[in-house]
């Protein structure tokens, strides 16, 4: 250490007068000593002050720059170095040095700048606003042949890609070439995942997605895909599932999902089709996933449907159920829902057996696959010609069960949610007494009388008219739940309400209308005096609001 420490004092005076070979040595000995002992000799530098010697140092013409920069990226290996390399001001010299078209240079810069900044999303931010992402881009496009500047600007890459604020800066660049281009030429394992560690992030903003379709990454994927998809080796299954992945990402961003869609006429489209029969579960994965993405517009839906995509999801569900796998389970649901919004789609998927597949998976305990489950049934019944199936799904004795459960699933929110929408919807699109006796003696009415207290308006206003439905096909058989429920007294908060929505009221007021027939419930709408609340409700600025007050009026002043 006493080496060292001469070592130090002479780097300060031969600084000063820049005598090239006593710096030299002095830099040689400082490399020695802190491959020795890395942190005792990085605390003797900060104590004696010469990281400051060292930013004077940093000259792009000068011949001993590499090792002063080799010498920073040392140091800054030490967490507890990192802000007093910033507050000697080493990072803006560093960044000039980033324009040398020395590559030794270039390589311990880019070291130096990634081990001050590591696993600092300040300072990481503070050299997107500096610029450097453009320039380490040029540094990748000239510098592809050699390795360890490549992988230098991979790692910058990397971690300056999870910051968002770089995604437009790299979006600016031809950064989507570059690592297309640089992917084409790998053959090893660890530099495709290099790579893939790059492209993940970046992939997450739309506009480079589309750049990286447009620079061919697919085809890339695809061969990925084609080459390890039977390989046993743990680097053929990592490479599949990442590859795979990455192609379901590409497919979030509307304007890439619908370029490799190609109105259903794609090659890319049509390899993917193929990964849903796959005996390999990561393939099916993607396949499911990748129809879901695909199946974001109603024409791409119509087509697909038409095109028989829904028997290979059925078949394809159809070998995951019971203790199959729940991801697949999970994304082959989700691409089921989204193809049944169309309309012209519902009655098609329906005639296909979709609900009675779907059914399969009723004791599934997992609630991403209960909510898709709900979701998909629910889709498929959403139209007027939803009646039939509504119907039969209403009437199904352990679907109503299973619905019941599942309202009260609080730790699920969605699940929740989506049970009480759909026990809704088979009452509203069956307008059926035997399904609203189902649901009656399944316990659900008190469901939908919390669910018309919903923040959601649209819940609230399904629950209104399911509950309207219920009393006026089976007043009797829900009078005992309507009153253990308190739907008279919500009912009342409702209309008292002045954030209610103009539907809300007037639902409410049809229902008030409809329970009058019940004894008691009439009793409790004469004493919360309802004609009060009802004869304001007569000025509303909504004409169909005001209309139906009057009607309300006249028929509690009638009864009372």
């Amino acid at each position: 250490m006493e080496n060292l420490t001469d070592a130090l004092e002479k780097l300060k005076l031969a600084s000063t007068d820049k005598s090239s070979d006593s710096v030299e040595s002095c830099l040689d000995c400082l490399l020695k000593a802190l491959s020795n002992s890395n942190t005792e000799a990085s605390m003797k530098i900060q104590e004696m002050g010469i990281l400051l010697v060292l930013s004077s140092l940093l000259s792009p013409q000068s011949s001993y720059t590499p090792k002063v920069a080799n010498i920073i990226a040392e140091v800054a290996k030490n967490e507890f170095m990192r802000s007093p390399c910033v507050e000697a001001g080493l990072i803006p010299p560093l960044i000039q040095l980033l324009s040398s078209s020395d590559q030794e240079v270039l390589l311990q810069t880019g070291r130096a700048l990634g081990n001050i900044c590591y696993d600092s999303h300040s300072l990481q931010a503070q050299l997107i606003s500096m610029g450097v992402i453009p320039t380490l881009v040029k540094l990748l496009g000239v510098h592809s042949h050699n390795t360890a500047l490549t992988e230098m600007c991979l790692i910058a890459f990397g971690n300056l890609a999870e910051l968002e604020s770089s995604k437009e800066q790299f979006a600016s660049t031809n950064i989507a070439e570059e690592l297309v281009r640089l992917f084409q030429k790998q053959t090893e394992h660890e530099k495709k995942e290099m790579i893939f560690e790059v492209l993940a992030p970046l992939a997450e903003n739309d506009l480079i997605k589309l750049q990286l379709v447009e620079a061919g990454l697919v085809e890339c994927l695809l061969e990925v895909v084609a080459q390890t998809v039977d390989g046993e080796r743990e680097e053929d299954v990592s490479q599949l599932k990442t590859a795979s992945d990455l192609m379901v990402l590409l497919l979030l961003g509307d304007e890439s999902m619908q370029k490799l869609f190609e109105g259903g006429k794609g090659s890319v489209f049509q390899r993917v089709l193929s990964w849903i029969p796959s005996h390999n579960h990561q393939l099916q994965l993607a396949g499911a996933l990748a129809i879901a993405n695909f199946a974001r517009n109603d024409g791409n839906c119509i087509h697909m449907v038409e095109a028989g995509i829904v028997q290979k999801l059925l078949e394809l569900l159809d070998r995951h159920v019971g203790e199959g796998n729940v991801t697949v389970q999970h994304a082959a649901l989700s691409a089921l829902r989204n193809l049944a919004i169309p309309v012209v789609n519902k009655s098609k998927m329906l005639a296909a057996g979709v609900a009675d597949v779907v059914l399969k998976f009723l004791p599934s305990e997992m609630p991403p696959v209960q909510f898709k489950l709900l979701g998909t049934l629910r889709m498929l019944i959403d139209t007027q010609g939803g009646a039939e199936a509504a119907d039969q799904l209403g009437t199904n004795g352990k679907l109503v069960e299973r619905l019941v459960e599942w309202c009260e699933a609080k730790d699920h929110a969605g699940v929740m949610g989506e049970s009480n929408r759909l026990l809704s919807a088979l009452i509203r699109h069956s307008k059926s007494k035997e399904v609203v006796k189902a649901v009656i003696q399944g316990g659900g009415v008190k469901h939908l009388v919390t669910m018309a207290t919903s923040e959601h308006m649209i819940m609230q206003n399904e629950a209104l008219v399911a509950l309207g439905l219920i009393a006026a096909l089976d007043l009797a058989a829900a009078e005992k739940d309507f009153v253990g429920s308190s739907l008279v007294s919500m009912l009342h908060k409702l209309l008292s309400d002045e954030r209610s929505a103009p539907e809300i009221k007037y639902n409410s007021m049809i229902l008030i209308c409809a329970v009058m027939g019940s004894e008691p419930l009439h009793k409790e709408v004469q004493s919360l005096a309802f004609i009060d609340v009802v004869s304001k409700l007569r000025a509303h600025e909504n004409k169909t609001v005001s209309h139906q007050a009057s009607l309300t009026e006249q028929r509690l002043t009638a009864q009372s």
